[in-house]
Parts: structure tokens; sequence; C-alpha cells
């Protein structure tokens, strides 16, 4: 594309987000979209009408893995390379695309037409092999589809031209309960918090003291914040803290002048084997706006956002259509339902590649148009959030959860699940089971019906949200999710016992080294040491030795990262090795110490190349010959 054009599509990208240089991520990522990459002359034009210095546009584009400051093809197709995806072939596949379109995998085509990489999750782990073409998301690949793909690429067919079903996700939603088989009407929820306030003009009245942080008496917000504290709903997204609590403290949270309070539904659900809200804004869009629109009303919030993952680019038009349906019914917008003073109103930011994005306050970063490295707390983003104004940041089905706490009441809400637990989760099921997909369930319920449910055969380990939550073996199957057992994000995949554990440890851990925003020298470093010492193992080289290393690595870890990326990067080598020892124990091949580097191992290829004796080769490479 020539300067000009480019220059064009910048004016026009910047112009739509108002010159406003918080807007930059997704800048950036419209950029990208219409112009492959993001060139120099782009990033020229954007130093000059945004009024931002060279190195920070450089700085932000270079953190996010699916911003390209160098050509990566008119095709960019990145597969999807968590564990359930090697389990289903996705090396074969890789393999077979990068022949059929002469391309070495991690690199571009000679011709410039197309690269072929990995990514670390796609969110479709209940419908792998899977992978992203233009942002695009392709599951249950085979060798017949990947053919397909590539004769459509050499073709240079428009992937808008590609065939629809190529495209098709679905839901697998295998056992609906309270949010998936939700009925609730749009602006039901809200009607009913409503309800509960005595009057429109002691409403009006309400609203405009709730938002000065004045008392308002009985009703109204109030009333609703009421109810949420009384439902004992906690944070679905992992962490599990008390959302009352939370809303509580954003909606005392002192206003500059000038300032608003805002509201942030995390909708970057990162952690490989977790794919339930992806299910959730398909199926219940509606449901999570209304539960945001329910948390403004509740905390006097005038603005909110829906942060996106990338991956799921492809939602985008339909959660748009749904925002634009609800302020065509005055469900969102001004004056909301008629009430004076009830205004709210949400966009959408699509994140680009960037795991630690999941954590609140990287995410916010991200809102604002930087890098997401995860901010120092306190102060914390109740307090000061984005643009450093009072906000909360809750997962996408705490805020469906909350909608249906608005319509039905706290009391009824408590009563489903657990005394410590109340409610149902939801489970992203994967892994070696006949059925995945996702499954609602009241908190309390075991571990092993979950895996009779989904068909899960001779099954050896299961891992409860994701790399970062616990490894679970057959003695422990009666467990129940819940936050008094097993707290978790989601992530529910089960592993047969034909599967080796060590490895799969090994691929959670070349996730967290990837994944690292490098802010951090302990989490920096500390992960990519931790990923050598399993690929050490993984070549044969491991020694006991290797163990005291790795436990090493896990206090320092834990004692000195900043986030929780850091704190829980060994998790899954710990637990294996706690619970599947034999795993580690048949590559311990050395008893003392052996370094990583075999200089042996490393010249094999080579010499296998020239026809060289095996032999030979290594009789002068042991006495320092040239080889």
């Amino acid at each position: 594309m020539h300067a000009e054009a480019v220059a064009g599509v910048v004016d026009r990208v910047v112009a739509r987000y108002r010159r406003d240089p918080s807007c930059m991520v997704q800048i950036l990522r419209e950029v990208q979209e219409a112009c492959d990459w993001i060139s120099p002359e782009a990033i020229d034009r954007l130093q000059a009408t945004l009024g931002v210095p060279r190195t920070k546009i450089e700085g932000v584009a270079g953190f996010y893995s699916f911003f390209y400051l160098q050509p990566r093809g008119k095709y960019r197709v990145l597969f999807s390379d968590n564990i359930t995806d090697r389990m289903l072939g996705n090396q074969a596949l890789i393999e077979r695309l990068c022949n059929s379109l002469w391309v070495e995998p991690g690199k571009v085509s000679e011709d410039g037409l197309v690269s072929v990489d990995t990514t670390s999750c796609t969110g479709l782990c209940d419908q792998g092999p899977a992978l992203l073409v233009n942002n695009r998301a392709i599951g249950r690949l085979t060798a017949e589809r990947i053919d397909q793909i590539a004769e459509l690429i050499r073709g240079k067919v428009p992937v808008a031209e590609w065939p629809a079903e190529f495209f098709a996700i679905d839901d697998n939603i295998r056992r609906p309960d309270i949010l998936l088989a939700s009925e609730l009407q749009p602006g039901d929820a809200l009607r009913a918090a409503r309800a509960r306030a005595p009057s429109d003009g002691l409403m009006a009245s309400n609203m405009r003291s709730w938002r000065e942080g004045l008392p308002t008496g009985l009703g109204g917000p109030a009333a609703l914040l009421d109810e949420i504290k009384r439902a004992n709903l906690r944070g679905r997204g992992g962490a599990g803290f008390t959302t009352g609590l939370k809303w509580e403290a954003c909606r005392n949270a002192p206003l500059k002048a000038g300032a608003q309070r805002i509201v942030v539904c995390n909708a970057d659900e990162g952690e490989p084997g977790t794919f339930k809200d992806r299910v959730l804004l398909t199926r219940q869009a509606d449901l999570v706006f209304e539960g945001m629109t329910a948390a403004a009303y509740a905390v006097g919030a005038t603005r909110g956002f829906l942060y996106l993952r990338g991956e799921y680019r492809y939602l985008l038009d339909h959660l748009n259509g749904v925002l634009a349906r609800r302020r065509a019914e005055n469900l969102l917008g001004a004056d909301i339902l008629g009430i004076p003073g009830a205004d709210f109103d949400i966009e959408i930011h699509l994140g680009a590649g960037a795991y630690v994005c999941g954590e609140e306050s990287a995410l916010i970063e991200s809102l604002e148009g930087k890098r997401g490295t995860p901010r120092n707390r306190p102060p914390f983003p109740v307090t000061n959030g984005y643009l450093d104004q009072p906000t909360i940041v809750n997962n996408v089905e705490t805020f469906a959860a909350a909608a249906l706490i608005a319509l039905n009441g706290g009391d009824w809400y408590a009563a489903i699940g657990t005394k410590h637990s109340a409610g149902t989760k939801l489970l992203s099921v994967s892994g070696d089971c006949a059925r995945p997909g996702i499954y609602e369930y009241p908190f309390g319920v075991s571990v092993r019906q979950v895996l009779e449910d989904c068909g899960a055969r001779d099954t050896q380990a299961v891992q409860v949200s994701g790399p970062s939550g616990i490894c679970v073996a057959p003695a422990e199957f009666d467990r129940v999710i819940g936050f008094e057992d097993i707290p978790t994000a989601g992530a529910f995949t089960v592993f047969d016992t034909g599967r080796d554990m060590f490895e799969v440890a090994r691929n959670y851990v070349h996730f967290f080294q990837h994944e690292s925003c490098g802010f951090c020298t302990p989490c920096r470093v500390g992960t990519s040491l931790l990923k050598n010492l399993m690929d050490k193992l993984h070549n044969g080289c491991g020694s006991p030795y290797d163990f005291a290393e790795i436990e090493k690595l896990n206090q320092l870890l834990q004692a000195m990262s900043h986030c929780g990326l850091g704190h829980t990067a060994c998790n899954p080598v710990l637990d294996t090795i706690a619970k599947f020892r034999p795993a580690y124990e048949q590559r311990m091949m050395q008893q003392d110490f052996t370094p990583a580097f075999d200089l042996d191992r490393a010249l094999a290829e080579a010499r296998q190349m020239t026809g060289r004796d095996d032999a030979a080769a290594h009789l002068s490479t042991e006495h320092g010959g040239a080889a």
C-alpha cells in the first residue's frame, strides 16, 4: 500500500476515535486490519495526528502479539498450540500446511503471501484443533480442511469469501442452568431494580445524590446494591472477591472534578482451557449487558467497556449489533427506561493477544492505550482505575449473574449452590472426554460428577482453572467445585491414562514463559529458566538437582513476581511432580548434575545431513577435534 493510501487509512481511523491517544490499541488494530501490518509510514502518520512520540507507538505495538511491525503476509495463519490442540494432533496439521504452502513455521513465505505460526489458545478447546486466519477463527481442523485452506491461500481468495462453514463455531452447551437457560427479556432486570424504588420523583433525586456520593435513603441504587450483597455473589474470573463489596467501594470512592465512575466487563479469557465467556457472549449477550447496566445503576457509573479478547474478533459485529438494539430500546444511553439521570453506555475494546491483560489493572492499562503491564496496588481500581477514575472490573459470568439477582433478588440467588459459594458455575470442559463443551452446575458439584456427565473414561488427572490452577488426581475426584474447596475461573481439562503429565506441565510452562509481559525481572527470567529446566528434562538430561532448582524458582517467583502470572507459573510443575512423579523420574537419566547443552546432540543433525560416520564424529568431538 502506497504512503498516501496508508495516510488516508490512518486519518480516517484516528478521526473515528476523536484523535484520542487513550484509544491507541483500537487505532492500531483498525490500521493493521486495513493495511495488513503497522508500517513505518503508518507510525509516522500516527505520530503526527495523535501528537504521541514514535517510541510510545512502537512500544505499544510491540507489546501485543497480534500487532505486526514487519510484514506477515496477506494471510496470517496462527495455529492454536495449547495442550488440547496438541492432544488432537495440531503439530501434524501445521506441518501439512507449511509443506503445502512452502513456508517455514514462524516465517513468511518467499513471495510474501502467507505466514504460519502458533498462538497460545484460541478459546476453541471444545472443537479443536483450531487456528486463526487474519484473526478469524476456524475450528475442527482436519487434513482435508487444511488442504482446502492451502488451496484458497494459493488462489489468493479473500478470507471474506471463504466457505461460511469454515467459520461456524459451535456453542456446545451440554448442561444449562440459571444463566444459560435464562429467558430474561431485555430490560426485565432493570425494570425490577427500578420497581424497588418508591417513586420516579424520589428516584431522580436518588440518582443525583448517588452520583454525588450523598445519602439516598431507601430504594433504587442502594436497594440493588443491597441485593447483590445479600446474594453473596463472588467474582467468577478466578479471584472470587465479593462483588457487593467491590461495587460498594467504587460507589463510595470520591469523584474528582469532571470524573465519572466506570464499569468494565473483562472478556479477556486467555487461560488455556477456558471458553465459557465466549458462549455467554454468543448466547446471552443481553444478559451480560443488562448486568453491566445494573452495575452502573448500583454504583452511579455513566461509562462502560467490554474488553473482548482478540481471539474473539469474530464476535465484534454481533455484540455491537446487540448494543445498537439496546440503545434503540432505551436500555442504554440517556435517561434509561425514562429514569432521569440514569445515563450509561457501553463500548467494546478488542484486545490484541496478551494473556496478562486478563489481570484487571493490566486490562485498564490496555484500555488506556498502553502496554498491558500490571499496576502496583494500592491504589486499587475501585478508587483509581480507568484514567484514574473509580472503576469496577468484573468477569462476563459475574455480570450475567448480577442481572438475574437484579431480577429475582439476593435471597433467591443465595439459596442456590453452597453456604460459601452461592449460585452456579460455568465449566469449560475439554480434553479426553466424549462430550466437551459448557456445563453449568450449582456450586458444590464433585469432580467425579462432571467427569461422569462429560463421558470421561480412564481419567488420570483433571486440570481445574487452567495452567495457573490445580491438577487433581483420581484420589481427589470427590472434591467439589466451590470457593471452600476447588475455586476455578472455569477451565476443566481432562487427561486420560494415555497422556504424559510431564508433557502437559511442559506445555503450560512454555505458555507462561511466552506470556510473561517482561516487566519484572523475577518473572521474565524465572519463567525462562523454568522452561529451560523442563526442556532439559525432556531431552533426557535431568537429575535430582533439577527438582531442587525448580523448587528454588517457585520460591523466587512467588515472593518476587509483580503479578499473578509469576506467582502461579510453577503450579503445574509442582502439582505434577507431587502427583505423577514417575512421569519425571523416567526422564532422570543422570544422578549427578548434567549440563543442558550436549555438543554431540547438537551436532547430530549436521552429521546426518553430511553423511558422516556417527561413531567417528562422536570420537572426534570427545577428543576436541573438529566435528
